[in-house]
């Protein structure tokens, strides 16, 4: 298979924002906290090699698959002409509950 060009919808981009934040404010280091962010993208890019690597979830919305990074972080994103990360979710925020119409229940 051909690779894929990789996107990042405005969501993704603002939850990478959102993790930034934490992580540089939780750790006050400015350097650790673009660095993780550095990996988190250079992960998403990587999709494009495998698209169809991640995990299927049409349960929660059709054509949505995953992929973890870190242990710390999931990856959401969808497959056509080109791979669209629609969301980047951290620290054990509850995806499932968002994609159901539920709300978080861990920021």
């Amino acid at each position: 298979m051909q690779r894929l060009k990789v996107t990042l919808r405005p969501e993704a981009i603002a939850d990478l924002k959102a993790i930034y934040r934490s992580i540089a404010q939780a750790s006050q280091s400015h350097a650790l906290a673009s660095g993780f962010i550095d990996r988190i993208v250079a992960r998403c890019r990587r999709i494009g090699d495998v698209p169809y690597g991640g995990r299927p979830r049409d349960d929660l919305e059709s054509g949505l698959r995953l992929v973890p990074f870190e242990r710390s972080a999931v990856v959401a994103y969808r497959v056509g002409k080109v791979v669209e990360i629609v969301n980047v979710f951290y620290g054990g925020r509850d995806y499932e509950a968002l994609y159901r119409g539920g709300e978080d229940t861990k920021e």
